[in-house]
């Protein structure tokens, strides 16, 4: 009996390390991964940087400019939910989830577009019909990503249909660091766009200024919503390599716990067997020297 319980310990052990070199290189992959998106939110940086800069110019030398990336609208608003497509992230899709669903309770979306198979599943699980469903976008976005999801939504807030856009993603804000937030990608207020900077009436341009305005503005939509795709990416690699080693220090701690229970129950066949052994022996002599006193 004994002994068939230190066969199921050990293969449970076995299969226990099998799966904690999985996770091991889970974790390192997604370890180099982190460092990859960290770099490529830095090299997108500098053209926000600059895009922002033209629109500030653009807008403060136009006081009087209305348009409705920069005016609220009446409608209902937008929401994007980014989300993962695969699981093995800890708390990464919950947390967004959960945003989403408060912000439902508080005010109901016009329009809905999911990002990632985790809110897809998650949406037909509860009866939300997504009016875009967008996946396999956080694993490595691209600017194409952002112009597929960013220039619709622009086009709808143009139109008056919605009145503003915002994202429920997770914000990368170093490896330790990670937040999941509502931004408001649209309108961009005035306010926030000019501040710090004053009114400037020299600027010319061909065609019109507000033609051009409204083009750096929708410009400017995008490149922020690539903005935080990109970041999602990172928060997205940053809690998989936390899961992971989380799983493997657990994975170590148990395979501890079943090699101690392993070892005690080595040593209980090893007594049974003992045990048995001089029972064994003590009969056969008590057998002996029944026979000797038969003999005599």
């Amino acid at each position: 009996m004994a002994g068939g319980k230190e066969r199921a310990l050990r293969a449970q052990i076995r299969s226990i390390n099998s799966t904690k070199k999985i996770m091991k290189a889970m974790e390192l992959i997604a370890a180099s991964r982190i460092l990859k998106a960290f770099g490529r939110i830095g090299q997108a940086r500098p053209y926000y940087r600059e895009l922002s800069e033209l629109a500030r110019s653009l807008v403060a030398a136009q006081p009087g400019l209305r348009s409705p990336l920069l005016n609220p609208g009446s409608a209902p608003r937008a929401v994007v939910v980014v989300t993962a497509d695969r699981g093995l992230c800890g708390a990464y899709n919950a947390n967004v989830i959960r945003a989403f669903e408060q912000l439902r309770r508080s005010q109901v979306p016009q329009v809905v577009v999911g990002v990632g198979r985790k809110f897809g599943a998650w949406a037909r699980f509860h009866g939300v019909t997504p009016t875009t469903q967008v996946d396999h976008v956080t694993h490595q976005p691209t600017y194409e990503h952002a112009l597929l999801i960013g220039v619709p939504l622009v086009a709808m807030l143009e139109e008056g249909s919605i009145g503003g856009i915002d994202v429920i993603s997770n914000r990368f804000y170093s490896l330790a660091n990670q937040r999941t937030e509502v931004t408001s990608l649209a309108p961009v207020t005035r306010e926030d766009l000019l501040e710090g900077t004053e009114s400037r009436s020299e600027v010319e341009s061909d065609p019109d200024l507000p033609e051009v305005t409204e083009a750096v503005l929708r410009d400017l939509v995008v490149a922020e919503l690539f903005g935080l795709l990109l970041e999602a990416s990172a928060a997205e690699h940053a809690a998989r390599q936390r899961a992971m080693q989380t799983a493997t220090e657990n994975a170590n701690q148990l395979v501890r716990t079943l090699t101690r229970a392993m070892n005690r129950a080595r040593q209980d066949a090893i007594t049974t067997e003992i045990s048995e052994i001089v029972g064994g022996a003590e009969a056969l002599a008590q057998t002996e020297a029944a026979k000797k006193e038969e003999v005599s």
